[in-house]
């Protein structure tokens, strides 16, 4: 980038003290990952690496592809899959390069060096963001799907009026014993093996869609344009797909994890995490539009009856999978907090701060998530306000400015490709935001679908050994 020679040095000389800034303000989780391995943490070979990294990536955002899909027309939102896989490649990879180009082994730190304060605060403010939101969607996720669990296993008669029937109480629980025990772990090298049961639990679900699209699509009315080629909520589909694939703000977190980070093993592991969530994006989002095209919602298994034991088995393996995933968000909501609250500390957070941070932020989340449950717009507004600018506009910014070389080089052609696409999808994405939102809030989230309604039990099918007759539906086919 074309920039005065004084203004060079000063970067240059900037560029060389960030190592002992690094070492005051990358607290606690990130610089006890990043360290050298005689610091006795935890690391992860590649097989390890790759299904955190995976884990990272495949959170609630994967069951609102559909949706994605159906914003922004079916063919076409296909291949915004696979180019929004193809730019958020390479945008780790940048990511990654720019914090070597730095000197710094976190995010906050590499942005500091390259943009200075203000591109500090506006990172730390996204960072921040972006991971909490996703958190309350797990809880959201967890409270609506345990529920119908419970009620489906017991009966509505029976505990539809109980303690165990009601969300709020679920979502307290589940943070209790489960994604708030998790998260107080100090190395995410540890959450690899869990990571690596949520990515069986999200076969299994795939599995169990593929089953009800044979058994049960072809009763699903059908919609005006369900097969449009574009449509024209690209910006807010782009955005929704941006929040499935997002990993940038704990990629150095899972770099730091990794044995021997060299850039061939580094590369090697975000290629194929990004390639294996791609296709399994790609498959849950075909099979769930044509299960339902113009009807599908912001979550998909809001769009399978209450009463189908096959996909209530299925929603509580996706209840498993987010409460696995949770962890992984919470690690960096808790070091972005400790970079900003604790500046200066050189060790390791004391046990008592890293607890109440860790609780602090589970209390934020269990609480916003009680009081709403419309996941579309959560998608939506994450994906195009936080996840765009932190996988697409930031990192080619950084990598630009630290390469300190003529904005028209050759080699920022495609950081400056990048950089534009996700400047374009922010203006739009809150253009067509602003529309719909002054239509009026559409949210059926936690409603059962009309189709369910006129149901009548059949024979057991061939997959009765999965289901019980009451699963087996035989409505009438709607023309």
């Amino acid at each position: 980038m074309a920039e005065p020679a004084q203004e060079n040095s000063y970067i240059l000389q900037k560029s060389q003290t960030m190592s002992d800034f690094s070492e005051t303000s990358s607290m606690g989780d990130t610089r006890q990952l990043v360290e050298e391995k005689d610091d006795g943490r935890v690391r992860s070979n590649i097989p390890m690496t790759s299904f955190n990294f995976i884990n990272s990536i495949i959170g609630s955002g994967i069951i609102g592809i559909p949706f994605a899909l159906k914003q922004a027309g079916f063919a076409f939102g296909i291949f915004l899959l696979i180019l929004v896989a193809v730019v958020t490649d390479y945008s780790v990879l940048i990511l990654i390069e720019a914090g070597k180009l730095s000197n710094t082994k976190s995010y906050q730190d590499m942005i500091l060096v390259a943009c200075g304060r203000p591109g500090f605060y506006i990172l730390t403010t996204l960072q921040f963001l972006y991971p909490l939101i996703a958190m309350i969607s797990y809880q959201v996720i967890i409270g609506d799907t345990i529920t119908k669990v419970i009620i489906s296993i017991g009966g509505e008669d029976a505990l539809g009026d109980t303690i165990l029937a009601n969300r709020q109480f679920i979502i307290f629980l589940s943070t209790l014993l489960v994604t708030l025990p998790l998260s107080l772990y100090r190395d995410i090298a540890k959450l690899s093996k869990w990571a690596f049961l949520s990515l069986v639990l999200v076969l299994f679900i795939l599995i169990c869609i593929c089953v009800r699209l044979a058994t049960f699509a072809h009763f699903i009315p059908p919609t005006d344009d369900a097969w449009t080629v574009v449509s024209p909520n690209v910006a807010q589909a782009i955005g929704i797909m941006a929040f499935a694939y997002m990993c940038h703000h704990n990629t150095f977190l899972i770099h730091g994890s990794l044995e021997n980070p060299t850039n061939q093993r580094w590369s090697f592991v975000t290629h194929v995490s990004i390639f294996f969530s791609m296709l399994m994006l790609i498959v849950l989002g075909i099979i769930g539009y044509v299960s339902f095209t113009g009807l599908v919602q912001g979550d998909l298994l809001e769009n399978y009856c209450h009463d189908d034991d096959l996909m209530t088995v299925a929603r509580f393996a996706f209840a498993c999978t987010i409460m696995l995933t949770y962890p992984v968000e919470c690690f960096v909501t808790r070091e972005v907090l400790s970079n900003a609250l604790f500046p200066t500390m050189k060790d390791e957070l004391p046990l008592w701060r890293h607890i109440g941070i860790t609780v602090g932020v589970a209390i934020i989340t269990v609480v916003v998530s009680m009081a709403t449950d419309c996941l579309g717009i959560v998608f939506t507004v994450n994906g195009v306000l936080v996840a765009c600018p932190l996988a697409f506009i930031i990192p080619p910014v950084c990598l630009m400015k630290l390469r300190q070389e003529p904005l028209l080089s050759k080699s920022n052609i495609v950081p400056m490709m990048i950089g534009v696409f996700g400047s374009l999808v922010v203006i739009i994405g809150v253009v067509m935001a602003i529309l719909n939102l002054s239509e009026g809030i559409q949210c059926s989230h936690g409603v059962e679908m009309a189709y369910c309604k006129n149901h009548q039990p059949t024979s057991p099918t061939p997959f009765s050994n999965f289901t019980t007759p009451s699963a087996n539906f035989s409505l009438t086919p709607l023309s």
